[in-house]
């Protein structure tokens, strides 16, 4: 298999994973990728060195051979999709296609949870789960992620380390290697300092067992030694089922955006957010402000009396 090949593969498997992808879907998803890394490579290039340059070439490419407009925005899609995987894979080190505008769609705003919704699921972070320590992991998992706004490969594979001395600040790795800090919050503090207790309670008994101890505040018997991504994600749709919240709502790259979007509602300026994301570059973090404007104009359309028109009898 040729490494574009592996690229699209390993995409198709996390699409499947977090977004619970149709099989129609994934099909379609992998034919215009193939289509797309079959002209790179009639032009000797490559996922990994294709340019913005590159991808307009071939959108021009697609419309001079007649496809229609929605075929060309449906494989502008999963090309978008594609190189914003492999840039927070690490794969490369920029988005060559975050700039590219689609043939008269408009960019979709990211969808985010409201603040009732992760309380729920916050809540249902306690009950859901086969025993009392599950379900203690679970809720520092959720307090975790929705106060910190980690990525989900920065959460499961947070080292112990991280967490000793009832923390008011996690030290976290990002992408590249780039490391930041992000504050507790009072839950998240409490959540965490009750889980450490049982973790290395358990490390306890796996050392008497004679194996050896984990780095990793989540262990588990996974190949990486962590919880898996994978599972997380399963983990959190069955957490939505148990929060009353729809499954296909709920993914923790939504509960990300949730963090930034609550955040900015509640005061928060973009430099902090964006500081606290590990955005590198501000324009990332500005959909966020879009959002906010969304949600507010809606707010505005639903209950102000002027928006609703006048009443029957007036």
């Amino acid at each position: 298999m040729t490494e574009d090949g592996r690229w699209i593969g390993t995409f198709l498997e996390a699409q499947a994973a977090e977004l619970d992808a149709a099989t129609n879907t994934q099909l379609a998803y992998g034919r215009d990728l193939t289509k797309f890394a079959d002209w790179l490579h009639r032009n000797n290039l490559s996922f990994k060195d294709c340019s913005q340059i590159n991808i307009e070439d071939y959108l021009i490419d697609c419309e001079a051979q007649g496809f229609s407009r929605a075929t060309r925005a449906r494989r502008l899609s999963a090309i978008r999709q594609l190189f914003r995987f492999a840039f927070e894979e690490d794969w490369r080190p920029d988005n060559p296609a975050i700039r590219i505008a689609g043939p008269g769609r408009d960019k979709r705003l990211p969808k985010i949870l409201t603040e009732e919704e992760v309380s729920r699921l916050l809540d249902a972070a306690t009950t859901v789960g086969k025993s009392p320590d599950d379900r203690q992991r679970n809720t520092c998992l959720m307090e975790l992620l929705y106060a910190t706004g980690m990525r989900v490969s920065e959460l499961v594979g947070l080292p112990v380390a991280a967490a000793r001395g009832d923390p008011r600040m996690l030290l976290v790795r990002g992408k590249g290697g780039k490391e930041r800090m992000v504050p507790l919050s009072d839950p998240a503090r409490t959540a965490l300092a009750t889980w450490l207790k049982i973790r290395d309670e358990a490390q306890e008994k796996a050392r008497a067992k004679g194996l050896p101890n984990s780095r990793f505040l989540f262990p588990s018997r996974s190949a990486v030694g962590h919880l898996t991504r994978h599972r997380f994600y399963a983990l959190i749709k069955e957490l939505a089922v148990g929060a009353g919240v729809s499954p296909s709502s709920v993914t923790p790259h939504r509960l990300r955006h949730a963090f930034a979007t609550h955040l900015l509602a509640h005061g928060a300026d973009l430099r902090s957010i964006q500081i606290l994301l590990g955005h590198a570059d501000l324009s990332t973090t500005e959909i966020y402000t879009h959002v906010l404007d969304e949600r507010l104009r809606d707010l505005v359309l639903e209950h102000h009396p002027l928006a609703r028109g006048s009443e029957p009898g007036e």
